[in-house]
């Protein structure tokens, strides 16, 4: 487990945990050489012991790190430290479209076509460098404040075949979006993304996505067989020309999907139109099942066979048994002694059989146990109560903030106590970090951008910034913090508010009249910031020759770069006076 503050390769510092997945966790670091903070996905212990895997995990981060492109996370590093293989990646600042979807549920047409179009561009470019995302979901793309889309995760996602599909459930996140030849057991290509970025557009424009199930084999095996619903039919507020998009993208025949994401892209551009608003529903050219091969179909046969309990069929035992008994009684018919005893050993091998297939799973099967409370109690405490109970604990625990339990202590495992188990099961234990507060230290003369990303992703602080004006600007490095509200010392909670005061940086003009200023001084001034001047000269006797006596820019206004500054100066006044002859 990487703890914080542990770092890797001498340079990234881990800040906190911010994501956990199948295959790899994900850590906000702080790059201790370009000074700036990263996030860093490293390899699940696991799999880094898979060769194979390494292998394929390094080349695809190494070719997903040529991606230049807005709508894509910014991969800086590929590098393996004492074991831990690594990538380190461009920190959003954002939240995933699963949070989006699960606080909002259904977005806006206008807003479903703005994020699609982003992530189809993105898609695109990746397709030009012969990338193949093979894992696109909403929990992949990130979203900032602003509306830019960030893809992550590229070319790090495995494509998943029909026997993982039926080992293990550990892909139903990923499964929902899983185009039918993936499920089928066939390679990825670009038209796969396509599918999978068309249940996304699904899931954006209804808030759910099409096909749910118990278990991975039911949604995978519904990909395969069963039409995507008709969103116009599910909102019909949805315009004809949108809903096609999505019945295009999800086509389960290739030939009646897009070609590829560009494709998609160009469609997506004039969707909303005028000239778009009359067109007819997408009728697919080719049937939607054309492409049942088969190897399809044995696949298809392989996951079916998987939903079904691991254990012999009843009624095909019963039938089996009622069958030897017919057998047996028309050999005692025939009266042959030979064939009676062979009929009366065979039917001895079957009851032998049948109690081996029923009863031996009983026998050898792992008693129901109940989980001991250990809450309160040090680790090493808790692994013993649980290991002599019966109970298999992993090394690798969880921490969790307590008010009530001190630091290092056990809060609580995961199954929960008093529960009923099988003897041997995994037990995970969530460890006292301490009370959820923070003793705000002294960040007086620090930077504030560096403290504001730590207070709020470390420590689930709000962080207002204020500028406060200063005398001299000079005097002060840029985004140095001058106080805190509150003070330094303070013990804060998750949820409160830190109010980080740092100096205006705002320019302002002075008031050019006060007799301080020359000429020269403001021309100065004027190329300083980058401004332009303009200089009037007027006759008048009300002031001195060579006073500035008035100026265009209120002083206290703010200085923007490439405006006018005009100043007016008085000088003597010529042809006036006294005639004589």
């Amino acid at each position: 487990m990487i703890m914080k503050g542990q770092k890797i390769n001498d340079r990234y510092q881990i800040i906190k945990t911010i994501g956990e997945g199948g295959m790899a966790n994900v850590y906000l670091a702080y790059d201790t050489i370009l000074d700036r903070n990263v996030a860093v996905k490293v390899l699940r212990g696991d799999l880094a012991t898979d060769e194979k895997f390494v292998r394929r995990f390094q080349r695809e981060a190494l070719s997903a790190s040529s991606l230049s492109h807005t709508n894509i996370v910014e991969v800086y590093d590929v590098g393996e430290d004492n074991g831990l293989y690594y990538i380190v990646m461009e920190y959003i600042e954002g939240k995933h479209l699963k949070q989006l979807i699960k606080k909002r549920g259904a977005l806006t047409v206008r807003e479903v076509v703005d994020i699609m179009l982003q992530v189809t561009d993105g898609i695109s470019a990746a397709h030009d460098s012969y990338i193949i995302h093979r894992d696109i979901k909403p929990q992949n793309i990130m979203i900032l404040e602003n509306g830019l889309i960030k893809i992550t995760d590229f070319g790090i996602a495995m494509a998943l075949n029909a026997t993982q599909l039926t080992q293990t459930n550990s892909v139903m996140g990923s499964v929902h979006y899983l185009p039918p030849e993936q499920a089928s057991g066939k390679g990825a290509t670009i038209q796969s993304d396509v599918y999978s970025m068309g249940i996304l557009m699904y899931e954006l424009l209804i808030g759910s996505v099409p096909f749910k199930g118990d278990n991975a084999v039911e949604i995978a095996l519904k990909h395969i067989k069963d039409e995507v619903p008709n969103v116009k039919i599910l909102n019909p507020e949805i315009p004809q020309s949108v809903a096609n998009i999505v019945k295009k993208s999800t086509a389960k025949n290739t030939k009646n999907r897009y070609a590829d994401a560009r494709e998609m892209h160009e469609d997506l551009k004039t969707c909303l139109s005028d000239s778009r608003v009359d067109e007819e529903e997408y009728v697919f050219e080719f049937p939607e099942q054309e492409e049942e091969t088969k190897s399809t179909k044995k696949v298809i046969n392989e996951l079916e066979e998987a939903k079904k309990e691991e254990q012999i069929d009843e009624k095909g035992v019963e039938e089996e048994i009622i069958s030897k008994q017919i057998t047996e009684e028309d050999v005692k018919k025939q009266e042959n002694k030979l064939l009676l005893i062979l009929a009366i050993v065979f039917t001895l091998l079957i009851v032998i059989i049948t109690a081996i297939v029923f009863l031996l799973p009983k026998l050898t099967e792992a008693p129901d146990i109940k989980i001991p409370d250990v809450q309160n109690k040090s680790i090493v405490e808790a692994e013993k109560e649980l290991e002599q109970a019966g109970f298999e604990v992993l090394t690798e625990t969880k921490e969790i903030t307590s008010d009530t339990i001190e630091e290092g202590k056990v809060v609580k495992t995961s199954p929960q106590a008093g529960r009923t188990v099988k003897k041997g099961s995994m037990i995970t234990l969530y460890v006292s970090v301490g009370e959820g507060g923070y003793i705000l230290e002294d960040l007086k003369g620090k930077n504030y951008l560096e403290y504001k990303a730590i207070l709020e992703k470390m420590y689930n602080l709000y962080v207002e910034i204020k500028e406060e004006p200063v005398d001299n600007l000079d005097d002060y490095e840029s985004g140095v913090i001058l106080s805190t509200e509150p003070e330094a010392g303070s013990l804060l909670k998750e949820g409160d508010t830190i109010v980080l005061h740092i100096p205006d940086t705002s320019i302002l003009y002075p008031d050019f009249r006060t007799g301080e200023y020359s000429l020269k001084d403001i021309e100065a001034f004027a190329e300083k910031y980058k401004i332009d001047l303009e200089v009037e000269y007027y006759e008048t006797n009300e002031y001195e020759p060579g006073t500035i006596y008035d100026q265009n820019k209120e002083p206290g206004s703010v200085v923007g770069e490439g405006a006018t500054l005009k100043i007016y100066i008085a000088t003597e006044v010529i042809g006036e006076g006294d005639i004589t002859d």
